[in-house]
């Protein structure tokens, strides 16, 4: 018998050949590096993986190789299905931690108490505002001074030298407060400025004084964009020896500086009047947006204070002798000075408050973004 003929050569099986092979092998990690979730990585195995994928049917065929040229060909089909079998692995592990960090994310229980099941509140922005305006006075020295909002007539009018035909005291301005029985002479109004802290101030205290006196106050105003008949302010009165306009100017610039920040803020005063001071002024500041830059300039223009560089806060002045003698102070040893403005005005600047009836209407989306600052 003889022996096994080696030198047989059957024709070269195509699926076998080395180029063929590579080329399966690279169709098959291409296929699993394009796979996005681990649904196409799994379709993607059975196509390039499975028993009916083209590596798997090229082993098959190592069978009808003569035996010299099967080790050869089995090495080179097993590298390719190795290299094939990690390339999946790899990916497979990509794609599960990509799907787990997503599922952290989506799928992630909260299960601790909901913070948020009472909404949180806020303080109204004039209550923070007139805080401020407190903090800033104080730090100089200055006392907080509060009165009744019902206030005799004497402390509204008389004492400050607003005398009984003066047009602020008639019906067109002030709330008139009707008597026990009635009767409209009762002498008792709504007060109409916190002026009258002033004098029950100066009554109370012996010189030198400084208080500040912040407070609601009333007017018949009809409730628009830009007025309302209830409205807040704060005044401020310094009595002492040898009090000037300078130290008035130098107050009032230290207060724009502090409430609409940094250098560059000042005030200037244009001549006014008003009886309970004298000489009087008109207190500007300067524009805290472009800080008068706009003035004379097209190409910048400035619509919070219609490019004038100026915008109007209060009046002020120095306290009238009259005023002083009505409290009891000697206006021969004692001046002082004395300024006023309207905290929802401020808050309007400050914040850029459109319209008034904001303010007032108790809606919790107005005063939510202020905050709860304390």
């Amino acid at each position: 018998m003889s022996a096994p003929n080696k030198s047989y050569d059957p024709v070269e099986v195509e699926a076998l050949k080395p180029q063929e092979i590579e080329r399966m092998r690279d169709e098959a990690i291409a296929a699993f590096a394009a796979a996005t979730d681990l649904e196409q990585l799994r379709e993607a195995r059975t196509a390039h993986g499975g028993d009916r994928s083209p590596l798997a049917l090229a082993n098959r065929e190592i069978g009808a190789l003569p035996p010299h040229a099967k080790a050869d060909a089995g090495k080179r089909v097993g590298q390719a299905r190795g290299a094939v079998n990690k390339a999946f692995k790899e990916r497979q592990e990509q794609l599960e931690a990509e799907r787990d960090a997503r599922m952290l994310v989506e799928e992630a229980v909260d299960v601790s108490l909901p913070y948020d099941r009472i909404p949180a509140g806020a303080r109204h922005p004039l209550t923070t505002l007139s805080e401020r305006i407190e903090d800033i006075f104080t730090a100089m020295g200055y006392e907080v001074a509060e009165g009744p909002e019902v206030e005799a007539e004497w402390f509204n009018f008389d004492a400050l030298n607003i005398g009984p035909d003066h047009p602020a005291r008639t019906e067109q301005d002030t709330f008139f407060v009707r008597g026990p029985h009635g009767e409209e002479d009762s002498g008792v109004v709504l007060r109409t400025h916190t002026s009258p802290v002033q004098i029950r101030s100066m009554l109370d205290r012996e010189p030198p004084v400084y208080v500040i006196c912040p407070g609601r106050v009333y007017r018949t105003d009809e409730l628009d964009a830009t007025h309302t008949p209830v409205f807040h302010q704060v005044e401020l009165l310094a009595v002492d020896e040898g009090l000037t306009m300078a130290d008035l100017k130098g107050t009032l610039d230290h207060m724009v500086r502090e409430l609409f920040g940094g250098e560059g803020m000042k005030t200037r005063l244009r001549p006014n009047h008003f009886p309970f001071t004298e000489p009087s002024a008109e207190m500007d500041m300067v524009c805290y947006v472009c800080r008068g830059e706009s003035v004379g300039n097209p190409d910048r223009p400035c619509r919070t204070c219609s490019s004038e560089g100026w915008i109007e806060l209060g009046g002020c002045g120095m306290v009238n002798p009259k005023v002083l003698v009505a409290c009891g102070i000697d206006p021969e040893k004692y001046s002082g000075y004395a300024f006023g403005f309207g905290i929802e005005r401020m808050l309007m600047f400050r914040h850029n408050v459109q319209d008034m009836r904001d303010m007032v209407e108790g809606d919790v989306r107005f005063t939510r973004p202020f905050g709860m600052e304390i």
